[in-house]
Order: structure tokens, then sequence, then C-alpha cells
């Protein structure tokens, strides 16, 4: 069986934020493929909305046997079993209690309308590059 290397960063923003995001690596371990690095949590203010409510952020690392597409699915189902209802459409953010985004895929590049890898705006997000900085050192 061949084995992937895949980045992805996580958010939260309602409820138990850090407990969030310590279930959802969890799941990620499960259901995409063992994480082998795991940033800090990071407190971090809204990107591209206005709320009253700080993001809690972090990176993990894991080696999957998952394609691209098959990541993209488990990390949806991970976020709609954690309560996530919808994503953002249109550009148009909005407080969430998990968001999972996958960063980099081994040294490949997908361009799809509903997949891209790596993440076409990581490189504007200090709440994703500092975490995933971390682990990749």
């Amino acid at each position: 069986m061949e084995y992937h290397t895949v980045y992805l960063g996580l958010g939260s923003n309602l409820g138990d934020r850090r407990a969030t995001l310590s279930r959802a690596v969890q799941m990620i371990d499960k259901l995409v493929g063992a994480v082998v690095r795991r940033s800090a949590f990071y407190e971090t203010e809204p990107w591209g909305f206005d709320s009253c409510h700080a993001f809690v952020n972090a990176a993990v690392c894991c080696r999957t046997a998952l394609t691209p597409r098959g990541v993209l699915l488990e990390t949806q189902a991970i976020e709609r079993a954690l309560g996530r209802t919808h994503k953002s459409e249109g550009g148009h953010y909005a407080d969430r209690t998990v968001d999972i985004d996958i960063l980099l895929y081994d040294d490949i590049s997908v361009d799809e309308p509903d997949l891209k890898i790596p993440h076409p705006l990581m490189r504007q997000r200090d709440f994703v590059m500092v975490p995933l900085g971390e682990i990749m050192g």
C-alpha cells in the first residue's frame, strides 16, 4: 500500500474549541491516516469576516493511503460529525464549530472546482502558516 503525506489546517470558533479540535485530530487519525505531528493550539482573530468569537487553530501532518479526493470526503464527514452544518459559500465566511482544510498533499497540485491543493490562501494566513511551520520544521 502506498502512503502519502498530507498536511491539514484546523480551526474552530464556536463551543469548546480546544475539545472540538482535539476530537477532530482523533477522528483524522482514525479515518484519514496516522497523525504523525500536531502543532500547538493557537488563538487567533477571525479572518475574512467580523465575529466576537476568536478562533483556535492548529495543523496536523498525517500519513494516508487515501487519494486527495478521499481525504476531502473524510474531512468533510468529520466536520459534519462535529456539528459543521455548511461550508462557506461565495467567499462568505461565518462562525463554525470546526473547519478542516487540506493544505498540502505530497508535492502534488490539484485544481478542481471543490478541491485545490496546495490550499490557495494558506500563505496569506498566519493562522495557517504559523502552526504549519511548527510541524514542517
